[in-house]
């Protein structure tokens, strides 16, 4: 029981560590932010490797989870003649759940593993150490320009799932359950509102500064050689699949 007690205790405490250094290190990322302009150069190719690289695998992944949506719940809603309900429920299912927590995990494992292991590898070989000496903040040259990207990209991401599986839905509905793509489109329209489509944004944008952040914090802090690389990105997507879930319920519950 001692062992256990010991075990845990070590853990929890390594855990609190993390946390507090992701904290310190998001808000040295704030604060460099005042150095946006200056660092377009780094920012844009990172947009367009979160943004447009993620394009197919998004498009597949979200057009899937809108058919399977359709699917799952068609059957049921046949069951009591609301079929034609299916715009209203895969588009605000799409738009404040799926969308930002399919995209966001996509992200994590995607673009949160390689920050990860490409911010890991300088550490292991001195890059980072080498920024330093040159007197270059690494939070600022490393950091930053990611937090951006992630910040920004993963909302339009988010839009862009949403209307390719709102859609994905739709051919679903009318193929499957004879409701046509004007009913489906009308009931989509009388119960998506602003606000749906906002807090799903609003997640997005909170789930691509996890992903950074999370990223930048394991990839900075990587010792060793080249096979703790794979460790801390293991630990890193791990961490912000976690991270994604438990905020998700959080601001869930606040804003219902």
């Amino acid at each position: 029981m001692r062992t256990i007690l010991i075990y845990l205790g070590h853990r929890l405490l390594t855990f609190s560590e993390n946390i507090g250094q992701m904290l310190r290190l998001l808000v040295e990322t704030i604060y460099w932010c005042k150095q946006t302009f200056r660092n377009l150069d780094k920012i844009f190719p990172l947009m367009r490797r979160i943004g447009a690289d993620s394009l197919p695998i998004a498009s597949f992944t979200a057009i899937f989870i809108g058919m399977v949506l359709a699917l799952q719940t068609g059957y049921t809603l046949e069951k009591f003649g609301m079929e034609a309900s299916l715009g209203s429920i895969v588009s605000v299912a799409m738009c404040r759940e799926l969308g930002p927590v399919l995209t966001g995990l996509l992200l994590a494992g995607r673009i949160g593993a390689g920050i990860t292991a490409e911010i890991g590898t300088m550490s292991v070989s001195e890059e980072v150490d080498a920024l330093k000496s040159l007197g270059i903040n690494p939070v600022r040259y490393l950091s930053m320009p990611r937090f951006l990207a992630c910040v920004f990209m993963l909302p339009v991401l988010v839009i862009y799932a949403d209307v390719v599986g709102i859609f994905g839905g739709g051919v679903v509905s009318s193929t499957y359950f004879d409701v046509s793509f004007s009913i489906y489109f009308d009931k989509m329209a009388e119960s998506l509102d602003f606000m749906e489509i906002f807090k799903g944004l609003v997640k997005s944008s909170m789930f691509g500064a996890i992903i950074s952040i999370v990223g930048c914090h394991h990839g900075l802090k990587t010792t060793g050689g080249p096979g703790e690389v794979g460790t801390a990105t293991t630990n890193s997507v791990v961490f912000s699949f976690v991270t994604i879930y438990i905020f998700d319920y959080f601001f869930t519950r606040l804003w219902l």
